[in-house]
């Protein structure tokens, strides 16, 4: 027994002392005689410890030290937002706001008399199946919770307020939700993610899945959900086998029942420019898809060849319309003001109008892009709505296009202030992925994703469990087309359709309220 005690004294010496002094020699020697840090040369230990607390420093504030309303992108408070809504179908929350209310800003006025639930256009079915977790127990080191199938209400619009993109076409579009998933390619998200996408958003209903820039894949027929297939710069999906616009293809997408609609991107929030995906991502699969060569780093064009002016974009709108018969629009973004008057007044002058035009607001997301694009270039989604609205109004255009906002609308709240300053629906993307267990680690363009969301690795996409994560994505539509009817209910209209500017007003710092009279045409 003795020389048992001695073996495993000695191991547990070798372990705690000898072994960690080696490698701390070793450390000490090599940075000693390296010569790309200087930290290093001059304090090879302290300067390890600096840089090993600097790459765990992102984690540290996150979970530690940022305060709930101050993280960035999405503070800790938006991430819970949405998290809570999927997860529990829970928006409850107790004591008050976090919201500090000494700053600018905009206010939902509400009414004396709001309506009583009974006076709401809502249609409530009918019921969707679906799974919800509910809490037993927690403590500090532990939560128990189950989670039980139940049947809830899909708040859907009454006919008589649905959104009709596209009236005048073949196939027209019809909305009973007003609520949908902006644009994020498979490529950019991992098949697992785009499935459960699909299966969650085609259980709620009412809503819509857009496939961005990257084209269709087998995963987006996952669910049962409408699609608006998004055609980009580099055409992806209806391309020739040199990159030309292949009218054939498109043809035969427009046949599929669940394509509704047509998007022709000529911009995103994030990044006002083509579209990029790394080499790792580019997977056979994904490269068959958008018609490129495989495992090779990937960018779509800043713009189309097809046009470089107003009037040859509303050609290409008439030319893909025509030939898919069903509706049309494009997606941009809002810079130069003048630029959306013209696009207004040529679309009156020439009577060649997109059925709807999606505008994305400069602070939206991307898997990738550059520091100085995603920072600086395109107005906030606020600013960029009112506009666009004013500049159809103006042209006498407004009736005949519908308005698809999305830049970090991802509450009830946020959605229906887009709505009130003149979006007919409203879009998002970065919630959806929180939705999948996005954790924000923001290394999206990397194909490292540790949860397996914005990633096509096999090996990270198996933490995502495609069945579970749909039954999030379902609750988190709902949840919020719910609380769209209680933001309606306190303004004292009957639908969230029927919102506009006079329910919203502006609150300055001083404390100083500004009504907003532009006239929405809804």
């Amino acid at each position: 027994m003795a020389e048992i005690a001695s073996v495993i004294l000695l191991s547990m010496v070798v372990i705690i002392l000898i072994i960690p002094g080696m490698l701390m020699l070793y450390a000490f020697l090599v940075d000693r005689n390296q010569k790309r840090h200087a930290v290093l040369k001059n304090y090879p230990l302290i300067g390890r410890v600096r840089y090993f607390l600097e790459s765990i420093g992102p984690e540290l504030r996150q979970y530690l030290f940022t305060e709930d309303n101050t993280g960035k992108p999405f503070s800790r408070k938006d991430y819970q937002d949405i998290v809570l809504p999927a997860k529990y179908k829970r928006r409850l929350e107790g004591f008050g706001s976090k919201r500090d209310f000494d700053q600018q800003g905009y206010y939902i006025r509400n009414t004396m008399f709001p309506k009583l639930k009974e006076e709401l256009s809502v249609q409530h079915a009918p019921l969707i199946d679906t799974k919800i977790y509910h809490v037993d127990k927690e403590n500090l080191f532990s939560r128990k919770e189950h989670r039980q199938s139940q049947q809830v209400s899909p708040y859907l619009l009454k006919k008589e307020h649905e959104v009709v993109i596209g009236p005048n076409v073949k196939h027209p579009f019809r909305l009973q939700g007003l609520i949908g998933m902006s644009g994020m390619s498979y490529g950019a998200l991992g098949d697992r993610a785009i499935s459960a996408l699909s299966i969650g958003l085609g259980r709620a209903g009412g809503t819509w899945m857009n496939t961005g820039e990257g084209g269709l894949s087998a995963y987006h027929f996952k669910g049962n959900v409408d699609i608006i297939m998004q055609i980009g710069p580099g055409l992806y999906g209806v391309r020739t086998s040199d990159g030309k616009m292949s009218w054939e293809q498109l043809k035969q997408k427009a046949e599929i029942t669940q394509i509704k609609a047509f998007e022709i991107k000529l911009a995103q929030g994030a990044k006002t420019r083509g579209g990029h995906l790394e080499a790792d991502k580019v997977t056979e699969e994904i490269a068959r898809n958008r018609g490129i060569e495989p495992f090779k780093a990937n960018d779509s064009p800043n713009r189309f060849h097809q046009f470089d002016n107003v009037y040859g974009l509303l050609d290409f709108v008439e030319e893909v319309r025509s030939v898919s018969e069903k509706p049309v629009g494009i997606k941009i973004v809002v810079g130069q003001e003048e630029e959306i008057y013209h696009l207004a007044e040529v679309m009156k002058e020439t009577g060649k109008i997109p059925d709807f035009i999606s505008v994305d607001g400069g602070e939206g997301g991307t898997g990738a892009t550059f520091q100085e694009l995603t920072d600086s270039v395109g107005l906030p989604i606020k600013s960029a709505i009112p506009i666009l609205n004013q500049a159809l109004i103006s042209a006498g255009v407004r009736e005949k296009v519908k308005i698809i906002a999305s830049g970090k609308l991802f509450t009830p709240d946020r959605m229906a202030l887009a709505l009130a300053l003149g979006a007919d629906l409203v879009q998002a993307a970065r919630a959806f992925m929180i939705t999948t267990g996005c954790i924000m680690a923001q290394v999206c363009h990397t194909n490292h994703c540790p949860v397996g969301v914005a990633t096509t690795d096999p090996k990270l996409q198996r933490g995502l469990d495609i069945e579970e994560k749909s039954y999030r994505v379902t609750n988190y539509v709902l949840s919020i087309r719910e609380g769209l009817y209680n933001i309606a209910s306190a303004a004292g209209v009957e639908s969230p359709s029927q919102l506009n500017e006079r329910h919203i007003a502006f609150k300055d710092s001083n404390h100083v309220v500004h009504k907003n009279h532009l006239m929405t045409h809804k």
